[in-house]
């Protein structure tokens, strides 16, 4: 069983090899070259060295020329990774991973320069990750790891953590409209200032759309700005990110519904569905080389409104009125407040004339937030019940041990432990609801008594705990470009605090996970390639799967996964190609059965080809670049042994730029398959049928139909001059224009 790890180190240019650049670490920390021409080598803290086979650092380089709806769309590029978004644009994206169905963060942890984006005890999914406050045009590059096998890694790290390095390249400025199928806009600009750092950059975003169905309109305004300077050996680096959106949702069907003709398959039974977000932080990071820090500040507001079920659950009880089914639709709300440090200091010495390196980290986070989940009349936008309403606060603290060992010049070992301690201090504002004493006044929803008599409707509740995570991994070789890994660790996932008991010792679900994989990788003749192949093992103690009576996820039993990928990325100077495919197993502990929703087979090809065209206008040549992206997805196992049917999915882009102009087309979902995003099986009543049973139907989610747009983009400054000297045979653009793919290959030698 084997896994891919996609990227290569840098294309070779007329003959000149382009330099690469670090990935972001944990830490937000990377190392960065300044253009050869400006004569200065500006050196940063370097990225932490790969801890496994999987450990996939992704510079997206023409492979950006894919349609992309959004930065989470940029994870495909990752082995393994399948994204699903029934919930509407502005919702985030279901992730699944070597056998996890990730949903929406639970399972992987999300961070964009050091800013954690994962959000704890989110009313709607425990872990909830919003990818879309990052304009998928500054993100230059990703970190994948797959597996808590590095001491950085934290909260949520169950099967991985994906890391987003926000930076822009090409100096100067770009503005660019597409207009697409369905009413759609997007306008986009960037600025990045001549003679500043990658990291020094101003992006806006405005977009709006009718969308391709009932009820699957949407608008948003996104902003994004980083700052570097330098101050003798220290580095400051600021981010800042703003965002805010409105869509609808066209929530689940049932498949007997649309096959009867009561529904079409774009259509919705409530039009009322669907959110408002917002989301609003900032991030600081000093490097010093051997000592750095990240500071980060978030709020964010979230609302949603959706109906699994229709009127099922909505039964007459002790205490309430008369009433007809009002239907179940759910309103869940949130609003909270991050923030957080991360820190470092490193030591290095020298033994038998090798480079050694210890590390020691720590990180605390506190998350406040004000959350509730209510039942809406079906149709309107009036609550009737309240299913709950609570002030979670989340105070997390961590602190780590990172050794870097080279015994032998063809033997790494890298790994340490971390220690993190949760505390949770929950206040239920209606723990009394559902209550009711004979003679009290009917649909009290938190009533201020219970049999024994008067009582606040108020209950906290507290729990903390403790937890060590070993992480470590041998790296042997690389001999001839050939190295071979062994990785093991221990992760875990904070406690759901909607599930949370008081006095809880172990708020948190830990993970044991696995890994043995060979990399290679070899730059040869103007290409480079990069090529990986491994086999994995994880347990979960307690998992979390979906429910669609609450419309979020619930605890169920252990876990166990297994499975292998494989992948490869080859690039050269006008040509650049990522392929993976993986295989997963999930399954139950205590009856064998099969993990829902998880896809056992992903398979992946993205491709993108940049060619100098014959035709001249004014002496310059016409530059084209296409670019084609294909997904293919197993049957996913669902409830009640039920299987979906396998995905087939490709989306394509083709460009022409002369100068500073460029005019594109692209289309996605090129064969315009009709194919649900997400499926369910579960008992709902949506009065569609005279007489409902209670009998399990298929439900789904449909996936947007082919979509067809142009765009129009116009480059300003050095990058638009670079691109014009490089058509007609110029000198090799510096590393700031470079667009090549990267990837670090674990490797005995590699050190920080």
């Amino acid at each position: 069983m084997l896994c891919v790890a996609c990227c290569c180190f840098g294309a070779r240019v007329h003959g000149q090899q382009r330099p690469r650049s670090a990935p972001t670490s944990a830490h937000g920390e990377r190392s960065e070259e300044r253009a050869p021409e400006q004569g200065v080598r500006v050196r940063g803290n370097p990225a932490p060295p790969p801890r496994a086979a999987s450990d996939t650092p992704i510079t997206i380089g023409r492979l950006g020329d894919i349609p992309r709806a959004n930065a989470a769309d940029l994870l495909r590029l990752a082995p393994g990774i399948f994204l699903t978004n029934g919930l509407g644009e502005g919702h985030a994206e279901q992730v699944f991973l070597r056998g996890f169905d990730a949903r929406l963060g639970q399972d992987l942890e999300f961070t964009y320069e050091g800013v954690p984006i994962n959000e704890p005890a989110h009313p709607h999914s425990h872990g909830y990750a919003d990818t879309h406050s990052i304009i998928p045009e500054v993100v230059d590059q990703l970190r994948v790891l797959e597996g808590p096998f590095d001491p950085r890694q934290g909260d949520f790290a169950v099967a991985g953590s994906a890391q987003y390095a926000l930076r822009v390249r090409e100096r100067g400025a770009r503005l660019q409209y597409r207009f697409g199928m369905f009413n759609t806009h997007r306008l986009v600009g960037v600025l990045a200032p001549e003679g500043e750092a990658p990291s020094t950059f101003v992006a806006a975003e405005l977009a709006r759309s009718d969308g391709y169905g009932q009820n699957r309109s949407y608008e948003r305004a996104t902003g994004n700005a980083g700052y570097e300077r330098r101050f003798g050996n220290v580095t400051l680096r600021g981010i800042v990110t703003s965002y805010l959106t409105r869509y609808g949702s066209a929530g689940v069907l049932r498949e007997d519904d649309v096959r009867a003709g009561r529904v079409g398959f774009f259509d919705t039974y409530d039009a009322t569905q669907g959110g408002d977000v917002s989301r609003h932080g900032i991030g600081l990071t000093l490097d010093g080389g051997t000592f750095g820090a990240t500071l980060w500040g978030t709020y964010r507001t979230f609302r949603l409104r959706e109906n699994f079920t229709g009127f099922l659950l909505d039964r007459q009880r002790a205490g309430q009125s008369p009433h007809e089914q009002r239907g179940d639709a759910i309103e869940q709300t949130s609003s909270s407040v991050d923030l957080g440090l991360r820190a470092y200091g490193r030591l290095r010495a020298t033994f038998n004339q090798r480079p050694q390196t210890l590390e020691f980290g720590f990180y605390g986070r506190f998350v406040h937030a004000d959350n509730s989940q209510r039942r809406m009349r079906f149709g309107t936008n009036i609550p009737y019940a309240t299913d709950f309403e609570f002030t979670p606060d989340l105070a997390n603290a961590a602190i780590y041990v990172d050794a870097d060992l080279k015994p032998l010049s063809w033997l790494s070992i890298r790994g340490g432990v971390r220690l993190d301690g949760f505390h949770y201090n929950v206040l239920d504002r209606c723990a009394t609801r559902g209550t009711y004493v004979r003679g009290a006044p009917l649909d009290t929803e938190c009533p201020s008594a219970d049999r024994a008599g008067y009582r606040n409707p108020e209950t906290r509740r507290t729990a903390s705990g403790l937890l060590a995570q070993p992480r470590v991994t041998v790296i042997f070789g690389p001999w001839s470009g050939l190295s071979f890994a062994l990785a093991y660790g221990s992760g875990a996932r904070s406690a759901d605090a909607t599930y949370l008991g008081d006095g809880e010792r172990a708020p948190f679900s830990p993970t044991q996970a696995a890994e043995a994989g060979l990399v290679f990788t070899r730059d040869r003749g103007g290409w480079s390639l990069s090529a990986r192949a491994l086999g994995y093992l994880t347990h979960v103690e307690r998992d979390l799967v979906f429910d669609e009576a609450q419309g979020r996820n619930s605890i169920a039993n252990g876990t166990t996964r297994y499975g292998g990928l494989a992948a490869m990325r080859a690039t050269n100077r006008w040509l650049d190609v990522g392929m993976h495919v993986t295989y997963a197993r999930a399954t139950f502990d205590d009856n064998g059965l099969l993990v829902p929703y998880v896809p056992p087979l992903v398979a992946r090809l993205d491709a993108s080809v940049l060619v100098p065209l014959p035709l001249k206008i004014r002496e310059r040549h016409l530059t084209m670049s296409a670019g084609v992206g294909a997904s293919l997805i197993g049957q996913r196992a669902l409830p009640l042994s039920e299987k979906a049917p396998a995905i087939f999915v490709a989306d394509a882009q083709l460009s022409l730029r002369w100068t500073h102009v460029e005019l594109g087309v692209f289309c996605t979902n090129v064969f315009d398959a009709q194919y649900a995003w997400a499926q369910y099986n579960y008992v709902s009543d949506f009065r569609g049928q005279e007489f409902p049973t209670r009998v399990a139907s298929r439900h789904f989610t449909a996936a947007p139909p082919r979509n067809v747009g142009v765009s129009l983009t116009v480059h300003i400054g050095t990058g638009a001059a670079r691109h014009g000297a490089a058509e007609r045979g110029a000198a090799t653009p510096g590393p700031t224009q470079s667009r090549s793919s990267g990837a670090s290959a674990p490797s005995a030698g590699q050190q920080p």
